[in-house]
């Protein structure tokens, strides 16, 4: 299924409005439609193109079972991007992009790992002969560890792709994409560097109705692959050959009845 993408509503969302002209990266001309009051303005048409790019991209991923990994640090962002990871069962950074995070990925699990078997240990009791000092110490770290790490708890290797919101902010996470080469899907503002993304969106990425409604689209692109993935034809198939069975046993039951009922006669 083919996600649909509406010029009118990424013009309701704002999307189209860039950063005043002196604040523009020259790379970003080619997406420019004109200029209003000394601001930026894209060329919704271009946007809509590239968008449904990305999303025909990520619908193929997901149908895959590839992984994914959304980043998005900015405060009015936060709790879109958890929301968004959470509904399509992707990972996500939303506090602060830790240098390493893929170049030196292995300490990165280390780190979790760790995290997670303390925490799994303190549940448990394994620790009651420690002092209260002791414990407090070890809960600040797996608070810690699951605020700046937490959406990364299961990733087994960098991600097949990487969303990434504002990318001139989440520079250090674009070039640690580029040197692993994990294909970045980016929102990229006019004040951006869409030379850097492999497959950019032009558009406004401060608004928050214009971030919302291009996340909402993407959350559609990855669970219609989802839906055309093989193991869920799989569980499609073996619900419809149970209720089959449960169709053929309730006839079974039916004729039975029926024939008793004759014989009593």
């Amino acid at each position: 299924m083919k996600v649909e993408v509406s010029a009118q509503k990424l013009v309701e969302s704002g999307a189209h409005f860039g950063h005043m002209l002196r604040r523009t990266n020259p790379k970003m001309k080619r997406f420019q439609y004109t200029v209003r009051d000394g601001n930026f303005i894209f060329d919704l048409i271009k946007t809509k193109g590239h968008l449904e790019e990305a999303l025909e991209l990520l619908t193929d991923a997901a149908s895959k079972g590839k992984k994914i990994l959304i980043v998005g640090t900015k405060k009015q962002i936060q709790d879109q991007v958890v929301a968004f990871a959470k509904e399509t069962g992707s990972f996500w950074v939303s506090e602060r992009w830790l240098g390493g995070t893929f170049t030196n990925f292995d300490q990165i699990k280390r780190t979790l790992n760790r995290s997670q078997e303390t925490k799994s240990k303190m549940n448990s009791g394994e620790f009651k002969g420690y002092t209260k000092k002791e414990k407090l110490m070890m809960s600040w770290s797996i608070e810690k560890t699951e605020k700046m790490m937490g959406g990364l708890t299961g990733m087994e290797k960098t991600p097949d792709i990487m969303i990434v919101i504002d990318t001139k902010k989440e520079f250090a996470a674009v070039n640690e994409a580029k040197l692993v080469k994990v294909p970045v899907i980016g929102i990229v503002d006019s004040n951006g560097d869409p030379d850097q993304i492999d497959y950019p969106i032009p558009a406004n990425d401060d608004a928050t109705a214009s971030v919302s409604y291009i996340l909402s689209l993407m959350k559609d692109a990855i669970m219609a692959g989802k839906g055309s993935s093989p193991k869920s034809e799989e569980v499609k198939t073996e619900k419809k050959e149970k209720a089959e069975k449960k169709e053929t046993k309730s006839k079974e039951v039916k004729a039975k009845a029926a024939k008793a009922k004759k014989e009593a006669k």
